[in-house]
């Protein structure tokens, strides 16, 4: 991975960006929860010539010959993805988690169909009905919302707000929200009226999967996930549904929104499976709770507040109102001091999404390098630090050198020496 010497003799310039970009992870403290670090054997896999392939179709119905090997390996990746999930159906061509959500749209609803999802602002995803993206332009959304006062969802307000609201679709799972879902609740909200499920798990996969968050399934009719979060794969994502949903899943995905997969990134998503039901999965997901929590309470410690009071999953959301300083100045500051974060908007926040009264943390990055509760204490500190005194010069030298020097004691990919 380092050395990729063919690169280095065609593209310089290129070359010279990756190693930079690779020592900027290596000594960098990443808390921003939708990043990760996948394992060598993942990266290997998108690196080699399937990616000279065209592969139009599924398994044994492709419109391009010499698709034999290819089959193989997009079978071993929906069969593992099936095992993993306990799911009856799975496609795993979708490029990305926006490519999901549209094709889970187009395979249950019409064009202008109502369907509800949570409000942007308070930890939904622009795919979830902002107005800037398909969701909300080809589509009726309704937000939902959470609790004023506890800032965490009402299941009874969001029933009366669907039986009012009638939708075809209700989507539960977040990209900023730092409780569990209750995806037995919502489908009991479904079933009040008549609305498909569709879970999106794309942020806290690797924790379902890990056993340390509610499973969408058998709730949801259809599920769509990221692989590159907390399920530390490549930068893609997959589908499962219910058995009677598979045909207008398939068909929403291929020839409906996609033409060619990308089957070095299948191969990936297959190593990236395998890799997910090793004991030592599970032992990794419970870290990333505890991680997280253990960060949670040393902030509250040092006087931060946390939206909804803390954390049951791998992010938190941290109010900086108290602090008079706003998440995109804490963003910039704590990048000086070698902590990546991002600025984030908090329920009901008054700021603009482009200022924010918030940040945004995560620990699956952190728990991929090693790290455990001592050094979530320790970096909670640091953040405090700098937040406090963000124009201080000296103080984010400080705290930088002591980032750096966690990063060394626990390197990305300690085989690389």
């Amino acid at each position: 991975m380092t050395s990729l010497e063919h690169l280095k003799q065609t593209d310089t310039p290129i070359y010279d960006l990756i190693q930079k970009e690779i020592a900027y992870q290596q000594s960098s403290l990443r808390l921003i929860p939708s990043e990760n670090y996948a394992s060598l054997a993942v990266l290997e896999a998108l690196g080699t010539p399937l990616s000279n392939k065209y592969a139009e179709g599924y398994p044994g119905k492709r419109y391009y010959g010499g698709n034999q090997y290819i089959d193989e390996i997009e079978t071993l990746a929906i069969e593992r993805a099936k095992k993993m999930l306990g799911a009856e159906h799975v496609n795993v061509q979708p490029h990305a988690g926006a490519s999901a959500n549209i094709a889970a749209f187009f395979a249950l609803l019409e064009l202008g169909d109502t369907f509800m999802g949570l409000e942007l602002s308070q930890g939904g995803h622009l795919t979830h009905g902002s107005p800037v993206n398909f969701s909300g332009k080809w589509f009726k959304p309704v937000a939902y919302a959470v609790d004023k006062q506890t800032e965490k969802l009402d299941y009874d307000a969001i029933e009366k707000q669907a039986k009012e609201k009638k939708p075809k679709m209700i989507i539960a799972g977040y990209t900023a929200y730092p409780m569990q879902v209750d995806f037995k609740r919502f489908r009991e909200i479904c079933d009040s009226c008549d609305a498909y499920l569709l879970a999106d798990i794309s942020h806290f996969a690797g924790l379902v999967v890990g056993g340390v968050h509610n499973h969408p399934l058998p709730h949801a009719d259809v599920v769509t996930s990221t692989t590159h979060k907390t399920l530390r794969g490549p930068r893609s994502a997959f589908m499962a549904c219910k058995a009677d949903l598979a045909k207008p899943v398939d068909k929403a995905v291929f020839p409906g929104l996609q033409g060619g997969p990308l089957e070095n990134l299948i191969a990936a998503k297959a190593v990236c499976f395998q890799e997910a039901m090793q004991p030592s999965f599970k032992q990794y997901a419970r870290q990333i709770v505890k991680n997280a929590k253990a960060m949670a309470n040393e902030l509250m410690a040092q006087g931060l507040r946390l939206v909804a009071g803390g954390t049951e999953t791998h992010l938190l959301l941290v109010d900086l109102t108290s602090l008079n300083i706003t998440g995109k100045e804490a963003q910039a500051a704590l990048e000086e001091a070698g902590i990546i974060v991002n600025k984030n908007t908090i329920p009901f926040d008054t700021k603009s999404p482009f200022v924010t009264s918030g940040i945004r943390l995560g620990t699956p990055s952190l728990t991929t390098r090693g790290m455990k509760e001592s050094e979530m204490k320790q970096i909670a500190q640091m953040l405090v630090k700098v937040l406090k005194d963000p124009s201080n010069a000296e103080t984010k030298r400080k705290i930088r050198s002591e980032a750096e020097e966690l990063c060394r004691q626990f390197p990305v990919y300690p085989e690389l020496g």
